[in-house]
């Protein structure tokens, strides 16, 4: 099985960006953990980082026909992306939303997502367990 995990938007600004809020790990540390998560459940992960809307599409779209799923965390293009979501809905990839904090309960903007609407599943206020919650739901798939 192979997994790509996207992160977007600020999500390399991790262990620096409101640490009260994200922690203070940073993004490298997340993506190792989401590595060494996969291949204890045998999944072989990808992971990707852009602070550009283009680029995450792009992303999106190369996975056609390589991934069987796609763990994301759009950061604000969540909440304000049509275009990430097309992609994933063009692409047809098995999808898990992930969000460090609890979207629900922070600002009025931040409660709606665009990426929901497609997703079979999404994981909030969990903090870097989120993804491996994510690895694990894909194992179990």
């Amino acid at each position: 099985m192979k997994v790509l995990v996207i992160n977007g938007v600020n999500l390399n600004m991790l262990g620096i960006r409101e640490p009260s809020l994200y922690g203070d790990k940073s993004l490298a540390a997340l993506e190792s953990l989401c590595k060494s998560e996969g291949e204890k459940r045998n999944i072989e992960v990808k992971t990707f980082q852009s602070n550009y809307e283009g680029e995450i599409v792009t992303e999106i779209q190369k996975a056609y026909g390589v991934f069987d799923g796609i763990i994301i965390n759009a950061g604000a293009y969540t909440h304000t992306s049509v275009a990430i979501l097309d992609a994933l809905k063009a692409v047809q990839i098995p999808t898990v939303e992930v969000h460090l904090t609890d979207i629900s309960s922070r600002e009025e903007f931040r409660k709606f997502s665009f990426i929901s609407l497609y997703a079979e599943k999404v994981i909030i206020g969990k903090g870097f367990d989120g993804y491996v919650e994510a690895l694990e739901y894909f194992k179990n798939k």
